[in-house]
């Protein structure tokens, strides 16, 4: 295991439970059982707080510690476009990430492809709630 990976995981600045949230999503690794809840403040197309409690291992600490820290105070849209990025991130052409985002290379890359589904489940989850924000047309 990286220790890079561990000292990510080990930043525990946002994981919390946000009571006050206007947004929410859980969800769960059928394949391994890792369980993730993000509970976010939107305001006016940004995201104010993230929160998210996990139950898993430490890939998936890992990525929900750093999408956590990198989401606060931003846009949505700008977040939309890093879920793409990461989706892509394990395909044979591997995508670049561009420098706002170039620190989730060290995790979605083709040497962590065996825990693919781990570090995915924050992405997921935030997905389900960008979804729902763009199907709504609320923000």
């Amino acid at each position: 295991m990286d220790l890079e990976i561990l000292e990510i995981a080990a930043n525990i600045d946002n994981h919390k439970h946000i009571d006050n949230h206007t947004h929410a999503s859980k969800q769960k690794n059928s394949i391994c059982g890792d369980e993730m809840e993000i509970t976010l403040k939107i305001k006016k197309n940004k995201i104010d707080d993230f929160g998210y409690i996990c139950k898993s291992c430490i890939y998936c600490q890992a990525s929900a510690s750093l999408l956590s820290r990198k989401a606060k105070h931003a846009k949505l849209s700008n977040i939309n476009e890093l879920i793409n990025l990461v989706e892509n991130s394990f395909k044979a052409s591997e995508e670049k990430f561009p420098k706002q985002w170039a620190v989730f290379h060290k995790l979605f890359n083709k040497n962590n492809i065996s825990r693919k589904e781990c570090l995915m489940l924050p992405f997921k989850t935030l997905s389900n709630i960008t979804k729902k924000l763009k199907n709504n047309g609320k923000k």
